[in-house]
């Protein structure tokens, strides 16, 4: 058996951290990585303004196709991350070895939160 991928790996830490309705919750993971995607343009120096004007700009223009739009992710991530000479395999593998060491710490966040939302209650 070969080396698993690293979306195989996150599949396996949000099956071990998360319950099964969590981790198929395409509304639930969506906000998730909006949220992330929003503290990475934040600590990038992406104002609340900016921010709040590109999704404006995003949400007039029609939808986009899932897979064309994921391409299109991990296109700019590599590219962002090439700008701020981040090693973007390096960054992910940290991090979700980090998470594997911080479940209940999740698990309990979560449990904070209202059912399928990234927001606080």
């Amino acid at each position: 058996m070969g080396l698993r991928s690293y979306q195989q790996r996150v599949a396996d830490w949000v099956c071990a951290c998360f319950p099964p309705s969590s981790v198929s919750n395409r509304t639930e993971r969506s906000h998730r990585f909006l949220e992330e995607s929003l503290e990475l343009a934040q600590a990038s120096g992406c104002s609340e303004e900016d921010a709040i004007a590109l999704v404006r700009y995003v949400y007039s223009r029609p939808v986009g196709e899932i897979t064309q739009e994921t391409g299109g992710v991990m296109v700019t991530l590599a590219a962002l991350c090439n700008a701020q000479d981040v090693d973007l395999e390096i960054s992910a593998d940290r991090e979700l070895s980090r998470n594997w060491d911080r479940i209940e710490m999740i698990r309990a966040k979560q449990a904070a939160k209202p059912s399928g939302s990234a927001l606080p209650l």
